[in-house]
């Protein structure tokens, strides 16, 4: 399954250098507001060390792991809303992607200009809120006018659909995320079609400087008390750290790198993790001598949905499934072996795929 994440922030908060350490795409990473003008995407693997346990086990001809879009997006100012800067082309960009990585500047740097003059994240943040929460009462209001005449003639389903909307209306107009607004999936329905940007999930990005990699500092320290009602992730990397890991060649010298640095793992890592957590998104695999590749699915999938990710035949045609677990996998060395100590279960349809699971699907067309 395609997921996407878009890396957003104000101009230099260090957005297309933390892309380029993710990817091998590389965006124009310059002195000054802009230099991002079309989104970037970049594929990435995501890291997984039960990849590398099962490659060992099974010794195949390749290893394919999970990947994760990433796309740069140009950078925002005031007035976004109503066409300022780049403002309709990045609200256009991201209404594409499936959760928002929030890049904000937590470092001091004379020689790096901020579009504002000044060092303030939680200020930074409120600036992109505002922004795109002025773009979703567009969205509302707009759908509000289409729904209204119905609902007054008397349509139970419209009327229903009418008090969704004018919640949502009031949480946008008291300066609130559209994330923040308690509601069923029933009623959420009425907001699916107008995409609304604030209603997608979160990750806040500090970027630090190599000072405050370990401890943080207090711009990381605001931003966290800002965000703490939302409930969302603050991730803190050093974009400058990342860059210098993403020239590295080898796994062997990176992982080298981040002890000088007294680090277990990279801001990259952290991030991707973060995402995943956000998105409820776990990992299966499958394993064989041609490969042994990793699927991401969403948590709660059952075995014919996960099926459905390698091919839509799988699915249709569903059959069983046969699940070995990484523990009894490591133990018993084999899928043979496995299955002659009974540690190779055979499921159905209803079986709830979970983390680490490795699967063979049987099917028929």
């Amino acid at each position: 399954m395609g997921l996407k994440c878009g890396i957003v922030g104000l101009p230099n908060v260090g957005k297309s250098t933390l892309f380029n350490a993710l990817s091998n795409n590389k965006a124009e990473a310059a002195n000054f507001p802009f230099c991002t003008i079309e989104p970037n995407v970049g594929v990435i693997a995501v890291p997984d060390e039960r990849l590398r346990i099962l490659e060992q086990l099974v010794n195949p001809q390749k290893v394919v792991p999970t990947t994760f879009e990433f796309v740069d997006i140009a950078g925002l100012v005031k007035g976004a809303s109503k066409g300022e800067g780049l403002g309709n082309q990045f609200l256009a960009n991201i209404r594409e992607v499936d959760a928002i990585a929030h890049v904000v500047r937590c470092f001091e740097n004379d020689n790096i200009i901020h579009v504002d003059g000044r060092v303030n994240p939680v200020a930074d943040k409120e600036i992109i809120d505002t922004e795109l929460q002025l773009k979703d009462l567009e969205s509302v209001e707009k759908k509000i006018a289409k729904v209204e005449r119905a609902a007054k003639s008397g349509d139970a389903k419209m009327k229903k659909e009418l008090a969704t909307l004018q919640v949502y209306q009031q949480a946008l107009l008291s300066g609130k995320n559209a994330r923040s607004v308690q509601m069923d999936a029933e009623d959420k329905k009425a907001i699916e079609d107008i995409q609304l940007l604030t209603d997608k999930p979160v990750i806040y990005v500090a970027n630090v400087d190599e000072a405050s990699i370990h401890t943080g500092n207090k711009y990381v320290e605001a931003l966290k008390e800002n965000v703490k009602a939302e409930g969302a992730d603050v991730v803190m990397v050093c974009a400058a750290i990342e860059a210098q890991i993403a020239e590295l060649e080898t796994m062997e010298d990176r992982q080298v790198f981040l002890e000088e640095y007294g680090l277990k793992e990279s801001g990259l890592n952290k991030l991707v993790h973060a995402a995943y957590h956000m998105l409820d998104l776990i990992t299966y695999f499958t394993a064989g001598e041609k490969e042994v590749r990793a699927w991401t699915i969403h948590r709660g999938w059952r075995a014919p949905q996960a099926a459905g990710v390698i091919h839509t035949d799988f699915e249709k045609g569903f059959i069983r499934a046969e699940v070995i677990k990484l523990a009894d996998y490591q133990k018993y060395k084999t899928e043979a072996g496995c299955r002659e100590a009974g540690k190779l279960a055979v499921e159905g349809k209803e079986y709830v795929v979970e983390d680490g699971d490795i699967m063979h699907f049987r099917f028929n067309v």
